[in-house]
């Protein structure tokens, strides 16, 4: 069996206001725009690098009233799961990230077990890491 990961949800307050972080700060490029019941689900990935893609949509998006509350409120808190991406060049991601104006919460560094990361806030308060994976050592 073959199995691959499609796409990942991604729990925002405002798509629109989105798409300047996921499309412009990160290069994404919105494969697809629904629009259905005063919701919208836009969905980015890369057309350079096809592969898995995200969803951003609302937390009523799909939901009951009392889910979507209580989504809204965890997003509020800022206490949803990270969203991780792995980049070729962390420094580099991490400066085109930062120069969009998104909040810093971690400069680049080598974390103790391999990779080398940093992490930022989306606009709805996401955080949202870059990875660099290290090499491995060869063995001898």
């Amino acid at each position: 069996m073959t199995i691959s990961l499609q796409y990942s949800n991604i729990t925002v307050n405002d798509p629109q206001e989105s798409l300047a972080f996921y499309r412009d700060a990160l290069g994404l490029d919105v494969v697809q725009d629904v629009e259905s019941g005063g919701h919208r689900w836009i969905t980015l990935g890369s057309t350079s690098h096809p592969g898995t893609e995200i969803v951003l949509s609302d937390p009523h998006a799909g939901r009951s009233q009392a889910d979507g509350d209580s989504l809204q409120e965890l997003l509020v808190k800022g206490v949803l799961s990270p969203i991780v991406f792995k980049t070729e060049d962390v420094d580099a991601t991490f400066e085109q990230v930062r120069a969009s104006g998104a909040e810093v919460l971690q400069e680049p560094i080598d974390q103790p077990w391999g990779p080398r990361d940093c992490a930022f806030r989306d606009p709805s308060g996401n955080m949202v890491r870059f990875l660099q994976s290290q090499p491995q050592p060869q063995d001898a």
